[in-house]
């Protein structure tokens, strides 16, 4: 139920309106990454697999972060007991700590959310594969080494001549002098031209740090817009604490003048109105409790964001949430302008379209042989035989040969080439149509984001007069109340009215502030204080 409509509806007078604000909670944050653009990413992998790109996710259409709701509870409910053991920086035996401003929030959250080092993390990994890919002309050289025995001795005259001792001849058990065998063999291949397919490669892999940036700086985004969320809304639940106070205070006056007024044997007042007075300021104790608790939330998100330790208190700046001075939000056109600049998944789908590209080069000259310089070694020795100096006899005991020569090496799967170029192709047209779709979805976002900061702060200035009319109201009610000019009628009505415009005027500015906050992740810019 809306909170004007439940105001209207439930008609519990001045003082339940005017603890209205105090209703307003802002629940804690549960970080998450916005919903994904359809197709997936891959990084670059080394040698003539096929090259790969990665492309960042399109916008969510807003923070996961979820507002302060906009539901008044009911009278009488209940205040949800699964609340942070978590009180304000100023309870006693807490350390002192340096209260948070917004920019300071902002960035903490920007470089201690997990979020964000999850995409350090796999920033770390496109960087490690941008270097594997510029090392793919490496050879591999492929080596065996091996030693053992025992071995039968074999003896001839070095040329290939029949053995020279009995125990060299085989079919029998005479072994003779036993003795050991070591060898060991290497051959490697170095490309030389492979048709363009090595540098398609490596300008592939170039395209994953940039692709890897682009994610980490909108985890860092996500995280500092979602941190700001949580700043105001606790901006919102103290000033909602404030406004009990005032009603509080405001409530032990007219209890006060009504207790009089009844010594007295006044007409204008009965027990009736002492009695109604007692169930609005029970109310006020309910709201209260609600409105703490939003608070808690509110600090509750701010620890998790800032990543602040469980034993540490947490300390926020206190702050009004209207602005001071002149309020100038940036034109659509200018936020548009700006988010095509900035938007992090802008440039990375850039980068996956060439890395994209790379990949249907390089499918397209698999057809194509590679070319390169191909080198061996193998050495044995066997401590009980004879080495051959015949250059035609066999001599698997001694054995010594290196040499290097030019190969071609080449596959003839033809069809598996062939399919796989088309589906390297088909992604590219799928991406294409990504960028597309991506470009069209962040001129939305920004244009939805833009006009509900235009709606926030038109509605702000418009309740600002209202609601200093309805503070004079309320003001000169008491007062004739006070004189006993006026019943208690007028009072309610005037305080009812002071109520709901001063919780929708902060209720207004705290949409206004998690709308501009909300504007800067989507234009590709950090939140701004007021």
């Amino acid at each position: 139920m809306n909170r004007r409509n439940s105001l209207r509806t439930l008609g519990l007078g001045w003082v339940l309106t005017a603890t209205w604000a105090g209703a307003q909670l802002a629940p804690a944050p549960t970080p998450a990454p916005s919903v994904p653009t359809p197709g997936s990413a891959t990084t670059p992998a080394p040698a003539s697999q096929a090259a790969p790109q990665a492309t960042p996710q399109a916008p969510a259409g807003g923070a996961d972060l979820p507002n302060v709701p906009n539901v008044a509870p009911e009278v009488g409910q209940a205040v949800e007991e699964a609340v942070p053991n978590e009180g304000p920086p100023s309870a006693a035996g807490e350390a002192k700590r340096t209260p948070l401003t917004l920019e300071q929030l902002v960035q903490r959250a920007r470089k201690q959310d997990a979020r964000v080092e999850e995409a350090r993390a796999e920033l770390r990994r496109l960087e490690a594969l941008l270097y594997q890919a510029r090392w793919a002309w490496f050879p591999k050289f492929e080596t065996l080494v091996g030693a053992g025995g025992p071995m039968p001795e074999a003896y001839n005259n070095g040329l290939g001549g029949p053995p020279t001792t009995e125990a060299s001849l085989e079919g029998d058990w005479k072994f003779g002098r036993l003795g050991v065998t070591a060898f060991i063999e290497s051959n490697a291949v170095l490309p030389l031209y492979t048709f363009g397919k090595l540098q398609a490669l490596e300008k592939a892999a170039e395209q994953g740090p940039i692709i890897g940036k682009a994610l980490q700086q909108r985890a860092e985004d996500e995280a500092g817009s979602q941190a700001a969320q949580a700043f105001f809304g606790y901006q919102l639940a103290r000033s909602g604490l404030k406004q009990l106070d005032e009603t509080s205070g405001r409530l032990e006056d007219a209890a006060r003048q009504l207790q009089k007024m009844l010594d007295a044997k006044s007409e204008q007042v009965s027990k009736m109105d002492l009695y109604k007075l007692g169930f609005f300021r029970k109310q006020l104790q309910a709201r209260r409790a609600q409105a703490e608790q939003g608070q808690q939330l509110a600090l509750a998100a701010i620890r998790l964001l800032a990543n602040i330790p469980a034993g540490e208190p947490v300390a926020v700046v206190e702050m009004e949430l209207e602005p001071e001075g002149e309020v100038k939000a940036p034109t659509l056109e200018e936020a548009l302008a700006t988010a095509e600049q900035k938007r992090p998944e802008l440039a990375g789908i850039a980068a996956g379209l060439i890395a994209r590209e790379k990949e249907v080069f390089i499918r397209e000259r698999m057809f194509y042989p590679d070319l390169g310089l191909a080198g061996f070694l193998s050495l044995r020795y066997t401590s009980n035989a004879t080495p051959q100096r015949d250059p035609f006899a066999y001599d698997p005991y001694n054995q010594r040969e290196v040499g290097v020569g030019l190969v071609a090496r080449y596959t003839f799967d033809i069809p598996t080439k062939q399919a796989e170029l088309e589906q390297s192709r088909a992604e590219l047209d799928k991406l294409k149509a990504q960028q597309r779709l991506l470009q069209a979805a962040i001129r939305l976002e920004v244009t939805k984001t833009h006009g509900e900061l235009m709606a926030a702060q038109h509605r702000a200035e418009a309740l600002h007069d209202a609601a200093r009319d309805a503070r004079r109201w309320a003001t000169a009610a008491m007062a004739a109340f006070d004189l006993g000019t006026t019943g208690t009628r007028d009072v309610i009505e005037s305080f009812t009215a002071y109520a709901q415009s001063s919780a929708e005027l902060a209720q207004s500015w705290h949409d206004f502030q998690v709308a501009q906050a909300e504007l800067a992740r989507v234009t590709g810019t950090a939140p701004k204080g007021p």
